[in-house]
């Protein structure tokens, strides 16, 4: 049984597109904010954290609604599809009202598109599992964070190469050149893959090799989650929380913060962030394979914490400082490559938009939280409480994390020449 990357890649697009959306939002729109319509920052967190209010509610329910969907092109091509139609038509709308300094249009504009992303993250990154056998899904998700990791970084490069700071920021061009990579991942997506027939084919592969969700053990005999798996996935969503408490910390914030406080390019810094993570998220899937899913992420946490605890004691940018964003690179993607094939090892075939919903809650729930609280931290006691806040809440995850029993891809015997190595 071997990954198919090819086709897994054709997957990832839809979350590449996804997380080229994300960057622009965590960095255009808090700059607009500040500079164009000079919004405080503590409702600069406010506002930051609306998406993940609104996912909170939307993300489990489209998740839910794909799960019992039925189409000709399948169970959640079709709020991919329509999706990010949605927010390709609204995207032009911010731009626009930065340009013409209209802040109920940029509202207006906002509001259109995080509704239209949040009706299709969960059925995106479910596709995922659904074409995925049990036991490959780590390196499936690695491949996947690959995808989202090159969307961010191909918007990171282009914010260095027309910069959205400085007195002539290039918003417009930085929000076209966003749409067209979303228009042209999902396009892909769709000519390519076949999502009912690699459905059928990785549920004819679980068959082969005797994967059921009774025998995987996420299931008793009665069809219910034992209270031994529940408390597993408890923590695994609990850890899911405190990291991104931490981690969304920075991300959302880490463009002013270098501005206030290390007089930086802070694109570059986060460029080299994404680098590090994109160049060990293939490795981390084989890693995980060999340690397991869960030692792997009590590692990242610790790599991702020590990076930010580094963070305290800059006051400019420096070689060293991309040294350590390298490392909460490293950190991030031997968490992200994990946490997300933990979660949905523990559901039922069915279920997977379910659990997928689940995680995002979790994930969104942290972040409504963490840029209020931390910007108004930072408003009222400074700015350089955002790496000892973000360090604090990673550390609190190993602790949740070191509870976890349950959520490592159980291995599947090998037979015939496959039990040699020897390829087909």
């Amino acid at each position: 049984m071997k990954l198919n990357y090819k086709r897994t890649f054709f997957v990832g697009l839809a979350f590449m597109s996804i997380c080229a959306f994300w960057q622009v939002y965590d960095n255009a729109v808090s700059l607009i904010l500040k500079n164009t319509f000079h919004v405080r920052d503590s409702y600069i967190g406010i506002v930051l954290a609306l998406d993940n209010i609104l996912a909170l509610f939307m993300l489990p329910l489209f998740g839910n609604l794909s799960d019992k969907t039925r189409t000709k092109i399948g169970r959640r091509m079709p709020y991919i599809l329509g999706g990010t139609a949605m927010a390709l038509v609204c995207i032009v709308l911010m731009p626009l009202a930065e340009r013409l300094h209209n802040i109920v249009l940029f509202f207006v504009g906002l509001g259109l598109v995080l509704i239209a992303m949040a009706t299709y993250r969960s059925p995106a990154v479910a596709l995922m599992p659904d074409v995925t056998p049990k036991p490959l899904r780590s390196q499936g998700n690695a491949v996947i964070n690959l995808m989202g990791a090159v969307g961010g970084m191909v918007m990171l490069v282009a914010m260095n190469i027309f910069p959205i700071t400085g007195d002539n920021p290039h918003y417009g061009t930085i929000f076209f050149i966003e749409g067209f990579i979303m228009a042209v991942c999902v396009a892909l997506l769709f000519w390519q893959i076949n999502e009912p027939e690699l459905v059928a084919e990785r549920e004819r592969i679980e068959a082969e090799n005797g994967i059921t969700d009774e025998e995987a053990g996420v299931v008793d005999a009665g069809g219910k989650m034992p209270r031994d798996v529940f408390r597993s996935l408890i923590f695994i969503l609990a850890s899911v929380f405190f990291w991104y408490f931490g981690y969304n910390a920075v991300t959302s914030s880490f463009s002013r913060y270098a501005e206030q406080e290390l007089g930086g390019n802070f694109a570059l810094v986060l460029l080299i962030c994404t680098v590090a993570a994109i160049v060990s998220y293939l490795p981390v899937g084989f890693i995980a394979e060999r340690i397991g899913r869960k030692k792997t992420i009590l590692i990242g946490i610790l790599m991702l914490a020590s990076a930010f605890c580094a963070g305290i004691f800059f006051h400019s940018v420096s070689p060293l400082l991309y040294i350590f964003f390298a490392l909460a690179g490293m950190g991030w993607a031997f968490i992200n490559v994990n946490s997300y094939p933990m979660v949905v090892e523990l559901s039922k075939g069915s279920d997977v938009g379910k659990y997928t919903g689940y995680y995002y809650t979790v994930s969104m729930a942290s972040q409504i939280f963490t840029p209020v609280l931390s910007n108004i931290l930072m408003e009222y006691i400074g700015y350089r409480t955002l790496f000892p806040y973000a360090t604090f809440f990673v550390l609190l995850s190993f602790v949740t994390m070191l509870l976890v029993k349950h959520g490592d891809a159980k291995p599947v015997a090998k037979r015939g020449l496959e039990a040699l190595d020897v390829d087909d």
